[in-house]
């Protein structure tokens, strides 16, 4: 079964599929692990693991080529976060193929103007591109996938823009008609009502998928009762839990002059060798090195 065909049965079968951001295979293995049903190939994840701004710095290359590597990892599928497409319609099409080959079950492509901003930087750039510009490169989208359950995911960031709620409904009928498999509108008022006020005035077409960093009361029970949420994407949590560790061992052990105390707080090598596959590779060399 295709990684396509697998999310949208987790999306039948759940109601609801959530999806974990990672930005590496570890961080992704260890996502499967805690149950998520997919990984969020994070361009803000990758980009801050780079030490960069998430404002189209990366290379396609550097993302897809992180993007595979997860996904030969784990076993769940990988939705890829392709921001605005590398170009127009024509480059969305390579980059479609491209990531369908890599193996992801799923793309994510957003309404704004390369180079973007991310979305919730304060004072950021959020510029959207002309609504039959961006449908094109939807309906193209569609056009490039190798597998046909590979979803198409049409990110409208009317919302972020500030256009309103009318622009955010419209842009979304308009990429619902050109062939997107759902929805993902964002939002980054502090409180979840804007998202369920749209949520409440959607026909239902298709299911919506939200990214709610900015509004983390709102619970995925919360989210399936509206019957027409279908995904939720918990967008950069990886990278977050992963920099609070970090300075809190670092700062302890230059406190501490030494790691004796740091080391009884972090997980053992050993737990690290298990999770690079290490008994598999000597169960390995066991039956196959004479």
């Amino acid at each position: 079964m295709t990684a396509g065909r697998r999310l949208r049965d987790n999306i039948a079968r759940e109601g609801l599929a959530h999806a974990m951001a990672a930005h590496n295979p570890l961080s992704a293995r260890l996502a499967e692990r805690a149950g998520f049903h997919a990984i969020w190939a994070s361009g803000f994840e990758l980009s801050a693991a780079y030490g960069v701004p998430d404002a189209s710095l990366l290379s396609m290359s550097q993302h897809l080529d992180m993007t595979r590597a997860i996904a030969e990892q784990v076993s769940i599928p990988v939705i890829a976060d392709i921001d605005t497409g590398y170009g127009n319609a024509i480059n969305v099409m390579h980059v479609v193929g491209a990531y369908g080959r890599a193996g992801v079950g799923a793309i994510v492509m957003e309404d704004k103007i390369f180079p973007k901003d991310t979305s919730l930087l304060a004072g950021g750039r959020q510029e959207l591109v002309r609504l039959e510009e961006f449908k094109g490169k939807v309906e193209a989208a569609c056009a490039a996938r190798p597998d046909r359950d590979m979803l198409v995911i049409a990110r409208t960031e009317a919302l972020i823009a500030g256009a309103g709620m009318a622009e955010a409904l419209q842009r979304a009928h308009a990429y619902a008609a050109a062939g997107a498999d759902l929805i993902l509108v964002h939002s980054k008022q502090k409180t979840p009502a804007e998202v369920l006020d749209f949520a409440a005035r959607w026909d239902g077409s298709r299911k919506i998928a939200l990214v709610p960093t900015a509004y983390p009361e709102l619970t995925e029970a919360d989210m399936k009762a509206t019957g027409k949420i279908g995904l939720v994407i918990y967008g950069n949590h990886a990278i977050r839990a992963a920099v609070t560790a970090m300075q809190e061992v670092f700062a302890r052990i230059r406190r501490d002059g030494g790691i004796a105390e740091a080391d009884r707080r972090i997980v053992p090598v050993e737990t690290i060798f298990e999770l690079q596959g290490v008994p598999a590779m000597k169960q390995a060399e066991a039956k196959y090195l004479r």
